[in-house]
């Protein structure tokens, strides 16, 4: 039965037990020799036409044999008609007028190598990916996608389902390159300062997965390939830039680290003025407090080590 979401459907055809008709083929060759040795030298004429139709029996029987392994498919052309799809695994015969096709049906891997894209905000970054699909509508997949070098003039020897798979590869990758560009303008490398609301590339791999998946399944379809997965394998700065970022990111860092120091720092202060005051260990008027404020900031929040100071005299000197 047609499937109504396109225009693949089952081979109805005659297909036959590739293993009987090698049975056949013994049978003829064994005629062509009983013509030959037992036939009366009255009766050449029937030995010769009958060796010459059996040998034409043998060849044209000979060239419908095929065989079909566990996810691979034949799509059957009868003189340019699209006649089915044949799944079934094993070894068979079908009329030899009836052209096969080759198409696997197996999922396959490509690695989409890095290509340099703008990011949301216009920084060039390299990203890279890997590509899972599969062939789902044979009908779409031969008949709806043109191999490239073909319709280039270019020489290419092999099969036609080496013809098909290469098609299929080329059309894969450019919509595959396609699909990354676009996702990728959308959004930005690392999310901006001060700002943690927005889906970026480097922390949100996952959203952005998903979007790939979707983009590249509506993109694909066409060719009746499913996308399994997508998922980005390389994520840099383009090398113009990447010294620069390099040097933005290193003083982002610093700044948070900065910015936790202080606020450590602070609370430490605050609870060392209220512990002086809650077990009245020494009055301290408001110079005083800030003079200790800022010596103990100084030395929590110092890079290195910092020097004691001893005082001799008094403190309200």
């Amino acid at each position: 039965m047609q499937n109504d979401n396109n225009n693949e459907f089952e081979y109805s055809g005659k297909v036959i037990s590739g293993f009987a008709m090698l049975g056949v083929m013994l049978l003829l060759a064994l005629l062509i020799l009983v013509l030959n040795l037992f036939v009366p030298d009255g009766l050449q004429y029937i030995a010769y036409w009958g060796t010459c139709l059996a040998a034409c029996a043998e060849i044209f029987i000979l060239s419908g044999f095929f065989i079909l392994q566990p996810n691979q498919a034949k799509v059957m052309i009868f003189f340019g008609k699209y006649k089915g799809t044949f799944r079934q695994t094993g070894f068979f015969w079908a009329n030899p007028f009836v052209s096969k096709k080759s198409i696997s049906l197996r999922i396959r891997n490509m690695d989409i190598a890095p290509i340099k894209v703008n990011d949301k905000i216009g920084n060039p970054v390299m990203i890279g990916m890997v590509l899972v699909w599969k062939v789902k509508d044979t009908y779409r997949a031969v008949f709806d996608v043109d191999d490239n070098s073909a319709s280039e003039g270019k020489a290419s020897a092999g099969t036609s389902g080496d013809s098909v798979a290469r098609a299929l590869n080329s059309f894969v990758g450019i919509q595959s390159d396609a699909a990354l560009r676009e996702v990728t303008g959308k959004y930005a490398y690392d999310e901006e300062t001060g700002r943690h609301d927005e889906i970026t590339l480097r922390s949100d791999g996952d959203e952005i997965n998903e979007q790939l998946q979707s983009k590249l399944n509506e993109r694909l379809s066409m060719a009746g390939i499913e996308v399994v997965e997508a998922r980005l394998n390389y994520l840099a700065y383009a090398p113009e830039i990447a010294a620069v970022m390099l040097r933005r990111q290193q003083a982002s860092a610093i700044i948070s680290a900065r910015e936790k120091i202080v606020e450590g720092a602070v609370s430490m202060v605050k609870m060392a003025l209220d512990q002086l005051n809650a077990e009245h260990i020494v009055e301290l008027d408001e110079e005083k407090k800030a003079t200790m404020v800022s010596n103990l900031l100084v030395v929590l929040c110092a890079d290195e080590p910092a020097q004691p100071v001893l005082n001799t005299g008094t403190l309200y000197q």
